[in-house]
């Protein structure tokens, strides 16, 4: 038996020993030989993110020599993991890992430990573990470490594929089967777009168990640390028709921390119908997520298009205990986007179910101007009401789906599509929002049917509703005045009468 103080003291010896080779590097020594494995538990990962907060703030490292040091996209994504060299591959095992190299904007070390029979054993770089395209490399390179992984999955037995990838910060994506990356989920958010600027936490060591034959589970633990808070993460990754992630977290405070995410995730959205902003280009459509829908605790669904806006915007939806939430792709024809590169209707729908209450709070959203679709510029979390407070550990768990359809759905009509453009005369903007479900089909649903719609601040003129019941669709046209503002709060519901018969259309018109 192992005394818990002892494998703690093995944990950050281990640790200690992946941060020496980036250490030895810039004295120009010789790294030190690998420690043996050592006992490895899902508690030595809590403990050590509770010692690891008792303690002053330590950056990882991010020195790296040429030809590592001034990496371009190109040469960066052209080092690749030769054939057969991912971890486990070839044992039949159903997943493999693909340790990724550091360089570009990926330079801060990570630590990547094996768990095998309790025990876990470092993962050293191993330079012929990579084909380095045209780049020119030393005949003999030290121990660089990593920038995070790759994990492969061979879905009912066939070739191994992209499943996960955990790189960067708290980031991470996967996909379901068929699909491409797309959102990318972060482990914690601080202060996001706060003025006194974000921080952005880290994760600095991973320890990934090794599935037996047949497992159709990766476990993947991870040690987060930032200036303000540490963490211990836990991640069941199961491949079926969605991608499922069940996150489980301690976080520990080093100071009291009032503005943090959970379960963030962010995307780009260049331009969409309701915000034409380049008009110039033959797509109809460019964004990874169409939009943001949320069940509340009370049981209403509300769906948020999102924009690429002219200005920074938040919105806050303030709620308790919500039941789901996250990042949709709707639109999953590829003559909605018209991209045969990038393939925006491929891209995973991220859905989360919050495991346990998480009392109140808020969903946030934040839309960021943007001129690239490489910038994840739509970014949403759900943030707590209550601080997290030094010294005080707190705990939280989640499940999330990658998927093409989300596991649930609004059990009433859902916006399929929204435009805007301006309205004849151009001093109003005209709106057409699209509803879609079987319930337009019934006459006895329909034969009451008004849309409900509230603007703040301004007015809305000439609401007008076609019903199509034979295609169960109502197109529901309208303009806004916003009476001399720049802005204005859309909230819009198909109803029977009182009863409400679809989702809550939410958008923010701005100038």
């Amino acid at each position: 038996m192992f005394e818990r103080r002892e494998v703690l003291k093995a944990a950050f010896g281990a640790i200690a020993a992946g941060v020496a080779p980036a250490q030895a590097r810039a004295q120009g020594a010789t790294p030190p030989s690998p420690p043996p494995p050592a006992p490895f538990s899902r508690d030595m990962v809590v403990d050590l993110a509770h010692a690891l907060a008792a303690k002053p703030y330590v950056a990882p490292p991010t020195d790296l020599r040429e030809p590592f040091e001034s990496l371009s996209y190109e040469q960066f994504v052209g080092i690749r993991t030769k054939p057969g060299a991912a971890v486990w591959a070839g044992e039949n095992r159903g997943f493999s890992i693909e340790p990724l190299h550091r360089g570009h904007i990926f330079t801060a070390a990570v630590d990547i430990f094996i768990v095998e029979n309790g025990a876990a054993s470092r993962l050293a770089y191993d330079q012929s573990r990579f084909d380095y395209g045209g780049l020119k490399v030393p005949e003999k390179l030290p121990d660089l470490g990593f920038s995070g992984f790759r994990a492969l999955h061979g879905r009912d037995g066939g070739a191994e594929a992209e499943l996960a990838i955990f790189q960067g910060a708290s980031f991470y994506r996967a996909v379901a089967n068929g699909q491409n990356l797309g959102v990318t989920a972060r482990g914690l958010s601080i202060r996001t777009a706060d003025p006194h600027g974000e921080e952005f936490p880290a994760f600095r060591s991973f320890w990934i168990e090794k599935p037996a034959p047949g497992d159709n589970a990766l476990v993947i633990h991870a040690l987060l640390d930032s200036p303000s808070v540490a963490g211990a993460y836990r991640f069941t990754v199961r491949p079926a028709e969605a991608t499922i992630i069940d996150t489980e977290l301690t976080l520990f405070p080093r100071t009291n921390v009032d503005h943090y995410g959970l379960a963030g995730f962010a995307a780009a959205s260049l331009y969409t119908p309701l915000d034409r902003r380049r008009a110039d280009d033959l797509r109809p459509m460019v964004a990874a997520t169409n939009g943001l829908q949320m069940l509340t605790g009370k049981n209403e669904w509300l769906w948020r298009p999102v924009s690429n806006r002219e200005s920074l915007q938040f919105s806050s939806f303030v709620d308790a205990n919500p039941k789901g939430f996250g990042a949709l792709v709707r639109s999953r024809d590829i003559n909605d986007y018209q991209d045969d590169d990038q393939h925006w209707e491929r891209r995973p729908s991220l859905w989360i179910e919050p495991l346990g209450e998480w009392g109140e709070g808020a969903m946030q959203l934040v839309e960021i101007p943007s001129e690239s679709e490489n910038n994840e510029n739509i970014v949403a979390y759900w943030r707590p009401k209550a601080s997290l407070f030094g010294g005080a550990a707190a705990t939280f768990a989640y499940r999330q789906f990658w998927c093409w359809e989300p596991p649930i759905s609004p059990p009433m009509a859902a916006a399929a599509q929204a435009r805007s453009g301006r309205a004849p005369g151009g001093k109003l903007r005209r709106f057409l929002v699209v509803f879609s479900g079987d319930v337009l089909a019934d006459p006895k649903k329909t034969e009451r049917l008004t849309a409900a719609l509230t603007t703040s601040p301004g007015s809305a003129t000439n609401i007008r509703t076609f019903l199509n019941p034979s295609a169960k669709t109502c197109r529901v046209s309208f303009d806004v005045d916003p009476a001399g503002e720049n802005f204005c709060e859309l909230r819009l519901v198909l109803k029977a009468g009182e009863e409400p018969i679809s989702e809550t259309w939410l958008y923010r018109w701005t100038l």
